[in-house]
């Protein structure tokens, strides 16, 4: 059983890589606002394994989850659901962007997010 779950946790790991190497444009736009720490100093991961999940963009710190909606999310709103029902209660808050908000308006969305994180009773980062 534990190889069994071994070979998932690499098989998961290599789909992570898989995804940060083949990145949407809206990903990449709105990775570069994120990246380096640029939102108020938060650090966030991409396509960052979580559980049996791969999350868009994850803060640890913040237990924030970002997921960027496409076009294909449509038809996945029921595994969607799924995943939330999973990291909610494990005090992961899930916070869903479109692709076409991140291209019209990336500076709002950023800042909605910096209003979601300030708002949160997690402390802020720390430097360095």
């Amino acid at each position: 059983m534990a190889a069994k779950r071994r070979s998932a946790d690499r098989e998961l790991t290599e789909r992570a890589r898989e995804l940060r190497r083949d990145m949407t444009e809206p990903e990449r736009r709105f990775w570069y606002a994120l990246r380096d720490r640029r939102l108020a100093g938060w650090k966030f991961r991409r396509q960052a394994v979580f559980g049996p999940f791969i999350l868009d963009f994850f803060s640890h710190a913040a237990s924030l989850a970002l997921e960027l909606d496409g076009d294909s999310h449509i038809e996945r709103a029921a595994s969607d659901r799924v995943r939330q029902d999973w990291l909610e209660p494990r005090g992961v808050k899930v916070v869903g962007i479109s692709n076409d908000e991140v291209l019209q308006d990336l500076e709002a969305v950023v800042q909605g997010i910096a209003k979601i994180l300030d708002s949160s009773n997690r402390p802020g980062p720390r430097a360095g």
